[in-house]
């Protein structure tokens, strides 16, 4: 076994859920006080029983970063918590690692650089077992701001922000295919990234834009429903019905026209159905 230690299970446990998810998070989550949305992936994964990956591969600083989240589910009162710190691909195909994802309940991709993320993890058999485990509801996935943008088929990999749409304002990549009808752009609001998401929709009219607040969570269920937790908001760009753009006979810094977008504003307790393409509103 590779589970040898439980840490102290907390005194007043939330009531687990059984269901797994993907939560997809804005970045800057709360990790201090009510830790919401960390206690969701929490209790997601199991509560007190929740065998824990914690995966820094993204950070300059996996080390710290690493054991900050250790800790921080540790006190929650998760049965196992373990850095998982990949540095070369190659670690990827490490065996011991391999067999404690056979055992997790969680996995929680950190900040950092998500180009660094996915040249490290994808098409690993590591990756692929945690997608495997993901998709077959045996394991709930969780990316903050890097590990968020890599949910993707395609990814934003950098960019810039403030400008009106135009296609040298994003630079796309090969994300993790994780969530792979959307495109995932986080700190969203709180960097003025909206010219930057619909820039990346204009190539990519197909897939579904997603753009997350710091401190908010866009929480994806197995029946393809999305639902938002945190403080901020989740804006969803639609682009499958759009009816003209430009984005094929213009220069890269040229404005864009995209016509006919469809744009939701989802706040705490909002969600949208991904297959039915509509906004599900918060009871009460």
């Amino acid at each position: 076994m590779i589970i040898e230690l439980e840490t102290q299970h907390s005194q007043n446990p939330t009531p687990v859920s059984l269901k797994t998810a993907i939560l997809v998070i804005g970045g800057a989550e709360d990790k201090v006080h009510g830790k919401e949305i960390l206690h969701t992936f929490w209790n997601r994964a199991g509560g007190s029983e929740a065998v824990i990956a914690i995966v820094p591969s993204a950070s300059r600083e996996p080390v710290l970063i690493g054991d900050r989240y250790q800790k921080i589910f540790e006190e929650m009162g998760a049965k196992y918590v373990k850095v998982i710190d990949i540095r070369d691909r190659v670690q990827g195909e490490d065996p011991q690692f391999q067999a404690y994802i056979e055992e997790c309940t969680g996995v929680f991709m950190t900040g950092g650089d998500q180009l660094r993320l996915c040249g490290l993890l994808s098409d690993t058999p590591l990756m692929e077992r945690i997608r495997q485990r993901v998709q077959q509801g045996e394991l709930t996935l969780a990316g903050t701001s890097a590990g968020a943008a890599v949910m993707g088929h395609h990814m934003i990999a950098g960019g810039s922000s403030g400008e009106a749409p135009n296609r040298a304002l994003v630079d796309i990549a090969m994300g993790l295919g994780l969530i792979p009808e959307v495109i995932v752009d986080q700190h969203f609001h709180n960097r003025n990234r909206m010219a930057r998401l619909m820039s990346a929709i204009s190539g990519y009219p197909e897939r579904l834009g997603i753009g997350i607040d710091e401190d908010t969570c866009a929480m994806f269920e197995r029946d393809g429903t999305m639902t938002v937790i945190g403080c901020g908001t989740v804006t969803v760009i639609d682009a499958r019905a759009m009816s003209h753009t430009n984005h094929h006979h213009v220069t890269a810094n040229e404005p864009l026209s995209l016509h006919n977008l469809r744009v939701h504003i989802l706040a705490y307790g909002d969600g949208y159905h991904l297959k039915k393409q509509q906004v599900i509103a918060k009871l009460g």
